[in-house]
């Protein structure tokens, strides 16, 4: 099996799920089933059904985090520097609308473009590898062709 990049943040994020999956929602629909067959025919419970489907999608996502916590290569992007790679945070500008955006690379589980974290998988970022600062990108994104400058690289 491959190794999963993520940063200590994302490990982070993903163990405290886990626990949350395993510590409060896996019990809390326990109970629900329980209550759920207590009120008798179970081919026309809905909430028995709803509960079950729930608890199947709980079970689901433990085997998933379980999966990718075990798979985990967690990266200090402090320790790195030069080109840009897994875990650097840049500072772009849109060559056509001069809009400035900043975006940290991360692994496809951290991966949150509200709030800046690009997926190293993404189209944008996989253009990205290896450019340094004042270097322009051309980007295929399914939106259509975009060109960025790379105006600043940080390891923090």
């Amino acid at each position: 099996m491959e190794k999963i990049p993520m940063t200590k943040e994302g490990f982070t994020a993903l163990e405290a799920e886990l626990k949350h999956l395993k510590s409060e929602e896996r019990p809390a629909i326990i109970r629900a089933i329980s209550e759920a067959r207590e009120h008798g025919d179970l081919s026309e419970n809905a909430e028995y059904h709803s509960a079950k489907e729930k608890q199947s999608f709980i079970e689901g996502r433990i085997k998933e985090l379980e999966g990718a916590i075990s798979l985990a290569d967690v990266i200090d992007p402090k320790k790195l520097n030069g080109s840009i790679k897994f875990g650097a945070t840049v500072t772009l500008v849109d060559e056509d609308t001069d809009e400035e955006k900043t975006y940290q690379i991360v692994g496809e589980y951290e991966a949150n473009i509200e709030k800046g974290l690009l997926n190293i998988k993404s189209p944008i970022a996989r253009a990205l590898i290896g450019k340094e600062e004042g270097d322009s990108v051309e980007v295929r994104t399914p939106g259509g062709e975009k060109s960025y400058e790379v105006l600043k690289v940080a390891y923090i």
